[in-house]
C-alpha cells in the first residue's frame, strides 16, 4: 500500500514483493509540475528499503526548496519550512548552536504528524497535541521547553515574512518544568582538599587555572600562549575550542575540533592571574618545549597552553571525567566542570567583590546570570549571619 503525503509531498509504495510477501523494492513518486500538455510531471525514486527511498524523497524535496526562488507558502509544511529556515541561517550559527537546531528538526519535527501539517494551518491545538504525544513517549517537560524555544525562533521569522499571523509557540501552554536544585559549588574546605589531591596530576594546572580564573571549559582548552601575558600577569580570553559536529548542505555530519569566538562580546575579556599560578604556567611552557625537542616532527605544534605530551589539545570530556573521579575519592559530592567556574565566582562574592566586577570577570552578557550565583552564595551567608546573631544575643 502506498503511503501518501499529499499533493506535492510525494508518496511511498511497495514496487516489488517476493513470493513470501516481503517487499524487495520500494518506490516513491512526487509531482513536480505539469508539461506543455497539462499533464502531471512525476519524479520517481527506488530503494531496497522504505527508509532508503524515504530519505531520497526527503533530500529531493529539500533541494527543491533551497533552490526555488518562488516557494508556494500555501502548501509548505511545517517540517519543510523549518528545514529551509534553518539552512538559510546555517552560516550565521556557531556549530554547537546549529547542532541544537538541527537536533530539534531531526528528532521532533521531521516526519512527525506536526511536521506534515501545512504551516498556515498550524494551531495551538496541533502543537499542544504534539507536545503531549512526545511526553507520552518519554520526553521531559524540560525537553518540551527546549523544543518550543527553538521552534518559536523559526515561527517568528514566518511571522515577519507574513506567512502566518501568530506564533503559536508564544501562546501554547507548556508543561511545568520542575528543576531539582543540584549542588554546583565547592566549599572553601572542599576546594582546599581538592587542590591538595591534584598535586602532580596531569591536569593539575588545568584545574588550578579554572579555579583561579573562572574560565569556561572550551576557553581553557582553546587558550594559546599568545594570550598569556607574563608582564602584567593576565590572560586574554578571545577564542574557545570545542569538539562538535559540523554539517554539510545535506545535513551529513562529521566530528571536528572547532575554534570559535565567544558567544557574546562580553565573553572577550582580560582576567588577572594570581601570582602563585605564574611559575606553574612557565614550567608548563618549558615542559612543552622539551617535549617538542624530544619528539621532533611527531610533536603537534598547536601553541595551546594545555596539551598532552605530544602537543595535542586536551579532549573536552577528560576534565569532567577526571574531576568526578577525584571528588568521589575525596568523598565530596561530584560537581560538573562548570561548577569550578561557579566556585570561582563564589570565592569572589565571599570576599566582597561587587557583582558587576564578577560579571566582567566571568564574561556574562546578562548581570542576572551573575546575580543568580550571588543569591545562592548569600543564602549560605544568611545562616552564618544567624550564628553571629546568636553569639551577640546570648541571653
Amino acid at each position: 500500500m502506498a503511503r501518501k503525503n499529499g499533493n506535492g509531498q510525494g508518496c511511498i509504495y511497495k514496487k516489488k514483493v517476493d513470493s513470501n510477501g516481503k517487499c524487495t523494492l520500494w518506490g516513491a513518486n512526487i509531482m513536480i509540475g505539469y508539461n506543455e500538455n497539462g499533464k502531471k510531471k512525476v519524479k520517481t525514486f527506488y530503494g531496497k528499503t522504505q527508509k532508503e527511498v524515504s530519505e531520497k524523497l526527503d533530500k529531493y524535496k529539500r533541494d527543491l526548496l533551497l533552490n526555488s526562488s518562488s516557494i508556494d507558502y500555501d502548501d509548505i509544511t511545517v517540517q519543510d519550512y523549518y528545514y529551509t529556515w534553518l539552512m538559510d541561517r546555517k552560516s550565521t550559527y556557531k556549530p554547537n548552536s546549529f547542532k541544537d537546531y538541527e537536533g530539534i528538526y531531526r528528532l521532533y519535527i521531521n516526519n512527525t504528524p506536526l511536521g506534515n501539517i501545512k504551516l498556515k494551518k498550524l494551531s495551538q491545538l496541533y502543537l499542544k497535541r504534539h507536545y503531549k504525544d512526545l511526553m507520552n513517549n518519554g520526553a521531559t517537560a524540560k525537553t518540551i521547553h527546549r523544543i518550543n524555544t527553538k521552534f518559536k525562533a523559526c515561527l517568528s521569522t514566518a511571522m515577519r515574512e507574513e506567512i502566518i499571523l501568530k506564533n503559536v509557540c508564544s501562546l501554547v501552554e507548556l508543561p511545568k518544568a520542575i528543576t531539582i536544585k543540584k549542588r554546583e559549588v565547592l566549599t572553601l574546605d572542599e576546594q582546599q582538599r581538592f587542590c591538595e589531591a591534584i598535586k602532580d596530576h596531569k591536569l593539575e594546572l588545568f584545574f588550578l587555572t579554572a579555579l583561579s580564573t573562572g574560565m569556561r571549559l572550551g576557553e581553557l582548552i582553546g587558550l594559546k600562549w599568545e594570550y598569556v601575558n607574563f608582564n602584567d600577569n593576565t590572560i586574554t580570553v578571545s577564542i574557545t575550542l570545542q569538539k562538535t559536529y559540523v554539517y554539510d548542505e545535506n545535513l551529513n555530519k562529521r566530528l571536528e575540533e572547532v575554534e570559535q569566538t565567544p558567544k557574546t562580546e562580553n565573553g572577550i575579556r582580560v582576567i588577572p592571574l594570581p601570582s602563585s599560578l605564574i611559575p606553574k604556567l612557565k614550567e608548563q611552557r618549558k615542559s612543552q618545549l622539551e617535549n617538542k625537542l624530544k619528539y621532533g616532527q611527531s610533536y603537534n605544534i598547536s601553541n595551546y597552553v594545555f596539551t598532552d605530551e605530544m602537543g595535542n589539545a586536551i579532549d573536552n570530556k577528560r576534565p569532567n571525567n577526571n574531576l568526578k573521579t577525584i571528588l568521589k575519592r575525596l568523598n565530596i559530592e561530584p560537581i560538573k566542570f562548570h561548577g569550578l567556574r561557579k566556585t570561582y565566582a563564589t570565592r569572589l562574592f565571599e570576599n566582597g567583590v561587587p557583582p558587576k566586577t564578577v560579571q566582567v570577570l566571568l564574561g556574562h552578557a546578562d548581570i542576572q546570570t551573575t546575580l543568580n550565583i550571588y543569591t545562592e552564595v548569600m543564602e549560605d551567608e544568611k545562616y552564618k549571619a544567624v550564628d553571629t546573631l546568636n553569639n551577640i544575643f546570648n541571653f
